[in-house]
């Protein structure tokens, strides 16, 4: 009984992992505690694993927001790290997070968790709570460097569009585009040398926030700006930081899936549809047996 239990348990680690950026990775859990009854060790581990992960995000994302930001403020304040220089300090923050948290849960950013759930197979179950540590990671960051660096009104080191709304917008799609298909193409690819996955991202955000950042602010991140935005009351644009990178990162992950899968492409979508149907059929009976008990009580 219990060997059987263990299995269900590896499986239920294996599939949550699937969130993360090495999410082929199905490494089992050593060490099980022996006080455990078997019927809730499952449970058990996959609240711990998911709380875990929760915390991962929050601190990877306050990580973040955290240095990024600093490096903006003291720029703006004091004129001492240079543009290149910030956006060199995005990029090497990021590699490290990754490299730092990849093996728990590395998404720190609502698009990108959105993207693995509509394309990696990641729980919608754990989207809200994910979504909600890395909110709270971004602002408690924005709380700590408003108090630490007293920070005045013109030193905003959120993201606001520097021209149009149109303009900001589409520079976002293609900026979250671009990192959507490198984490695709370094983390998930099993073809690739996904241990230079934290270098690839790390220097995409560098080689983004070098061409967008004096035009939309290169966020690519919708709690890297709501963040600062709460924290400063500044709402200039928000919209922008919320849509853009969403719709670039999806269509990134969409983009290289059909590169990928080009010469499976027929099967897959062969498979894709009779999946779906079956999932028509079986919601389309569960929708008829409720709808013909809720008659029976009626009559």
């Amino acid at each position: 009984m219990s060997s059987k239990v263990s299995h269900v348990d590896d499986v239920e680690l294996s599939k949550m992992e699937e969130g993360s950026v090495r999410g082929t990775n199905t490494q089992t859990i050593t060490n099980v505690p022996t006080n455990v009854p078997p019927s809730n060790l499952g449970l058990s581990f996959i609240v711990a694993t998911s709380l875990q992960k929760l915390l991962a995000e929050f601190i990877g994302t306050y990580f973040i927001v955290f240095t990024g930001c600093a490096a903006i403020i003291i720029e703006k304040t004091k004129g001492e790290v240079t543009y290149a220089g910030i956006c060199l300090t995005w990029g090497l923050i990021i590699m490290i997070v990754v490299y730092t948290l990849e093996h728990v849960s590395c998404h720190f950013n609502p698009s990108v968790t959105i993207t693995y759930a509509l394309l990696r197979g990641f729980s919608w179950k754990l989207v809200p709570l994910y979504i909600v540590a890395q909110m709270l990671g971004s602002i408690l960051a924005s709380f700590t460097l408003s108090l630490l660096l007293d920070v005045p009104q013109e030193a905003y080191f959120g993201t606001v569009p520097s021209g149009s709304d149109a303009q900001s917008l589409v520079m976002e799609i293609i900026i979250s585009f671009i990192l959507m298909f490198v984490i695709f193409g370094t983390a998930f690819d099993e073809r690739a040398h996904n241990q230079f996955a934290g270098v690839a991202i790390g220097m995409t955000i560098l080689m983004n926030a070098l061409i967008a950042g004096t035009i939309s602010g290169a966020s690519m991140n919708p709690a890297r700006s709501i963040g600062p935005a709460l924290v400063m009351q500044v709402y200039k644009g928000l919209w922008i930081y919320v849509v853009g990178p969403t719709i670039g990162c999806i269509l990134g992950g969409i983009a290289y899936n059909i590169m990928r899968y080009m010469d499976q492409f027929p099967s897959k979508l062969t498979n894709w549809s009779t999946s779906m149907e079956k999932k028509f059929i079986n919601w389309f009976g569960i929708l008829k047996g409720k709808f013909f008990d809720a008659f029976h009580k009626v009559h």
